[in-house]
């Protein structure tokens, strides 16, 4: 039996495991330093103390190789709490080892730089500012080694020199802070466009390749259909003393012509000049003669619609795309379950919203989030190309079509569109 794979490390986690790292190799030079001015340059320090800081600064680290084995994402709260300890470790070493003089006083710099760098603006500003604290703390209190103050300010008072490091400290980490996070912020928003171009390159290659196939469906289709016409028309002639019958072929008839109106309609859309112009219509009566023609292809469904009572009327752009994509949900919701049907719609200032509720199974909640994006189905042998299409249409409208489970029951299929100015 193969053991279970560890799970690949998202950004904040790898972040963490940086920071764990480096705290480790700086901390070992730190302790290196210290041996090394006590043994051989006699500083004069708080030994038990200095080491002591070190010890509790291994403690956390240990600490968190620990909790990055434990598999759970690090959020930005965590991330700061680490770099605030990184900064209050600082903070202490420096106290108890001459405080602003201490040559490694400008290591404030990293966790500054760090936190601008992957934090969001508010925390890398907090990480700046509890680093200035403590160096502006560390100007008054801390233990005196006179060793690292060559002979200036030994009667306790500021010097220039240090005053001077405390502006330099000062001035670099505003900009740090500013301009890493300015710079890392740019690099975030361009990777997520970047992201989103590529899954719209993508849906366009799909919705590309599904109109070839499409057409050249339409193509093939003209002659069954033509030959399905003429064998009803002679059917109906031969079934005169059949009502009944007649009625049937009748239906069958209807659906043959409605069938080759539909796929000469996508010849005609195929016109680019006529889809670069979508018509101003009423949505109100758009709706309306769309559920017409929809009733047409499905005799099988009740349904009712209602519209909201507002003064004003609202308008849409519409083409036939826009028409099959409604069509499809429709069809969707007659699928699920025919009876009843509620088509509702409603308006505001800038959008029209058309809801159709069904009282079918409803959606499952393992797909709910990938429907329209990739090619799946609701249905058990459906393909999802027909979501797929109607999603791409109504994205180019600038609308949006959303899913949810209706709490009594069904679904709920709401299709949000841009409400048009203009004249009809």
């Amino acid at each position: 039996m193969q053991s279970a794979q560890p799970l690949p490390l998202s950004t904040p986690n790898r972040n963490l495991v940086r920071l764990t790292i480096v705290r480790g190799i700086t901390w070992t030079g730190f302790l290196a330093a210290i041996i090394f001015g006590v043994e051989v340059l006699h500083f004069d320090l708080e030994v038990a103390a200095v080491i002591g800081v070190v010890l509790m600064m291994a403690v956390i680290n240990l600490a968190t190789w620990w909790r990055l084995g434990r598999h759970r994402d690090v959020t930005d709260g965590e991330y700061l709490l680490h770099l605030l300890a990184d900064v209050g470790g600082l903070t202490l070493l420096f106290y108890f080892t001459g405080g602003a003089s201490n040559p490694f006083i400008n290591y404030y710099l990293v966790p500054v730089t760090i936190a601008a760098a992957t934090l969001p603006w508010r925390c890398a500003w907090i990480i700046a500012a509890t680093s200035m604290l403590g160096y502006t703390a560390l100007m008054v209190f801390h233990h005196p080694v006179p060793a690292l103050t060559g002979g200036h300010g030994d009667d306790g008072r500021l010097n220039l020199h240090v005053l001077g490091m405390w502006l330099n400290f000062a001035l670099s980490a505003g900009l740090v802070t500013f301009f890493i996070y300015r710079m890392a912020h740019a690099l975030r928003r361009r990777e997520q466009a970047l992201s989103r171009t590529r899954e719209a390159a993508l849906r366009n290659e799909q919705v590309i390749a599904v109109a070839t196939q499409a057409a050249g469906t339409a193509h093939e289709l003209g002659t069954p259909l033509s030959t399905m016409a003429v064998l009803l028309s002679e059917m109906r002639e031969e079934a005169d003393d059949h009502p009944r019958l007649q009625q049937d072929i009748e239906l069958l008839r209807q659906q043959v012509d409605t069938c080759k109106s539909r796929l000469q309609q996508l010849v005609e859309s195929a016109d680019r000049r006529r889809m670069r112009k979508p018509q101003i219509t009423d949505a109100e009566v758009w709706l309306g003669g769309v559920i017409q023609r929809w009733l047409v292809l499905r005799p099988d469904v009740s349904h009712h619609m209602s519209v909201a009572e507002h003064r004003s009327r609202p308008l849409l752009a519409v083409d036939t795309t826009l028409e099959q994509a409604l069509t499809n949900l429709l069809n969707n919701a007659a699928d699920a379950n025919p009876d009843d049907i509620a088509v509702s719609l409603d308006w505001h200032d800038d959008e029209v919203i058309i809801d159709i509720r069904d009282h079918g199974p409803g959606v499952a909640l393992s797909i709910a989030d990938q429907l329209g994006e990739t090619f799946v189905s609701t249905k058990s042998k459906g393909m999802g190309i027909g979501l797929f299409l109607t999603h791409a249409t109504i994205n180019r409208f600038g609308g949006g079509v959303s899913l949810y489970n209706h709490p009594e029951g069904g679904t709920l299929t709401e299709v949000v569109l841009p409400r048009a100015t203009g004249t009809q």
